[in-house]
Formats: C-alpha cells, structure tokens, sequence
C-alpha cells in the first residue's frame, strides 16, 4: 500500500520558488504521496515574523523530520549569521552530503566524474566565533572537537559501504594546523579501522584542489571539515556543469533537509531561466532516505532521458529551456 507522507517545504528566495515549485511537479508526476507543510526563511520570514529564522519554520522541520528546502538569502558582511549555518546547527544534522557526477547533455570538463563529498557541518570556522581584539585585530576561532570529528568520519564510512563506494580520502591541513586538523586525522584514522573493506587515504587540501583538477576520477568519497568541504564541493561542480547540476542534504540523527548546492540568484529571479536540475536531484536524495528508491530512479533516469536528448537543456547549459519547460518534459519522460 503506497505510504502517505506529510513533509516541511521551504521554496527560499530568489529563484528558490521556481526551481522548488518545478520539483515538486515533478515528485508529484512519480506517484509518491505528499503533503507539504509550507514554511519561511529567509527574507520572507522578515517580512512575515520579523526575522530571518523563524521559530515557526524550526518547528514545522522538527515536526515533519524532513524538509525540501530552496536557496536563501543572507545579506553579506552586514552582521547577519549564516541562515544554512543557523539551520544545521540548530537541528544538529551534522552530515553535509553532496553527490557530484557527470550527466549525459551537461558540458563538463571531465568524463567518468563520480564522487561525494562529506562535509562535517557543526563546527570549525563555521562556527561563527570570532572577536575583535584590538581595533583592526579581529580573531575567528576554529572549533574541531572529537565527537563531530568521530561521527562525521562514521558517517562518511557508512555511506561508503551503503553506496559500495571503494575509498575514503580525508582531506585536511594538519600540517600547519597540528592540534585541530591533527584531532580531526586522528578520528579519520580510529574510524577507519573499523573499516578493513574501504581504502582510507589522507591528502593536504591544497593538493587535493589541484588533484580534483587534473584528475577527479581518483577520487571516491571525500571526508572533510566545513570550510574545505563548502570550498572543494563548488571547485569539485565546477567539474562536471556547475553548481547547478548538483544537488545536497543535510543529515542528522533525527532531521533531515534537502537542499541544492547552489545559491538564490536575487538577479534571476521570476525570469524563468533557472535551471531546475540540482533542486530536481537533491529530491532524489530525498525520496531515497524516505525509502523510496524506485520512484527515485525513475525521476533520475527521465532526467537523463531529457538531458541526453537535448531537445529542452537549461540555458545555463547551452540550451533555451525555460525553467517550467524542462520540468515538463522530465515529468513527460517520468511518464
């Protein structure tokens, strides 16, 4: 009997409605039943409850344990915190999971891409504190612990089985920063002993940046603090189509929010030319950890049915595709 699902909807700001909205036709078209619970964040939220984060909006995730979330806003250097970061660690979900691969029809400057980057998503620079010292002195202060060390390093290493993924590179600066990247290493390195199957390698982030250019196929699943992690999972998209081609989740013990990698375009907004795609496969991800897998496949496979057949391609990827006209042929294909 088909399961009936009652999930946190988040459509965001800038072109966060138009790519959310196309998505859950899509989801819609494969069968899978639905409720949405609309919530605000971002800019709606100052104008509706006055802030940016709304307590009302925490709820409704914290009810439904799941959410579909759109691009947002937060207003740059102007003392705002980071909406995404606010939102992570207030539901804890400490695992940033962000697949990039190629896709037929997306110009990409490499073939045979397939890889995943884990993000630790709690802690480090992240963790927004800083003080100025002195006037024009300002300290950020990097926080790496050993339990979110430990969890995300299990975490990376489970889906690595689940996924039947061969290798975990932990990728870090623990040459220059011995104590906190040292910690971050040592918990890598206890956690992968538990894991005789999976091959486990340590690489210095500059050099990873450079390896992923020359030669991403190397790579399998990519275990990282935040910042690195927020910094290699755009340079890693930029190799196979751009951010726009990939999607994201965040994932803890008992939330779970999906969302694409890219960000809300202000500029692009209500034009139609977004591209749908990274929103149409972050529900991909989503359908799977609800337990789903067969409609997840086949949103994916009429994806790549459109793609290949190159009659609707987004316009960021060469094509003249509107929005609302690629998600239409998806769900034609879907059918």
């Amino acid at each position: 009997m088909p399961k009936n699902y009652t999930l946190t909807l988040v459509i965001g700001d800038g072109i966060g409605p138009e790519v959310v909205n196309a998505t859950v036709e899509v989801i819609a078209a494969s069968g899978v039943n639905i409720q949405w619970e609309h919530a605000i964040i971002g800019q709606q939220g100052i104008h509706r409850y006055g802030v940016l984060l709304p307590i009302e909006s925490l709820d409704a995730i914290k009810r439904n344990k799941v959410a579909l979330k759109g691009p947002i806003t937060t207003p740059i250097a102007e003392g705002f915190p980071s909406l995404n970061v606010a939102l992570r660690k207030s539901l804890d979900m400490y695992a940033n999971v962000r697949p990039v691969k190629n896709f037929p029809g997306v110009p990409s400057l490499h073939k045979n891409v397939n890889l995943v980057i884990i993000r630790e998503n709690t802690e480090d620079l992240y963790a927004g504190i800083e003080h100025e010292v002195v006037p024009g002195v300002v300290e950020s202060i990097k926080i790496i612990t050993r339990v979110a060390s430990t969890r995300i390093a299990e975490y990376a290493f489970e889906l690595a089985v689940r996924e039947n993924r061969k290798k975990v590179s932990a990728i870090h600066k623990a040459n220059i920063m011995k104590l906190s990247d040292g910690l971050f290493l040592d918990c890598c390195r206890n956690v992968s002993k538990n894991y005789k199957s999976i091959q486990y390698e340590e690489m210095i982030v500059d050099n990873a940046c450079m390896q992923l250019v020359m030669n991403p196929q190397q790579f399998d699943v990519l275990l990282m603090e935040n910042l690195y992690g927020d910094i290699l999972s755009d340079l890693a998209a930029g190799l196979v189509g751009g951010i726009g081609v990939v999607p994201g989740a965040n994932i803890g013990k008992d939330y779970a929010v999906f969302e694409p990698v890219h960000g809300s375009w202000p500029q692009a907004a209500g034009k139609g030319i977004a591209n749908p795609m990274a929103c149409i496969l972050t529900s991909v991800m989503m359908l799977r950890h609800l337990g789903e897998p067969e409609a997840a496949t086949r949103i994916e496979t009429a994806l790549e049915t459109t793609l290949r057949e190159g009659k609707f391609s987004p316009q960021d990827l060469g094509g003249k595709a509107t929005t609302q006209e690629f998600a239409k042929e998806v769900i034609k294909n879907l059918r």
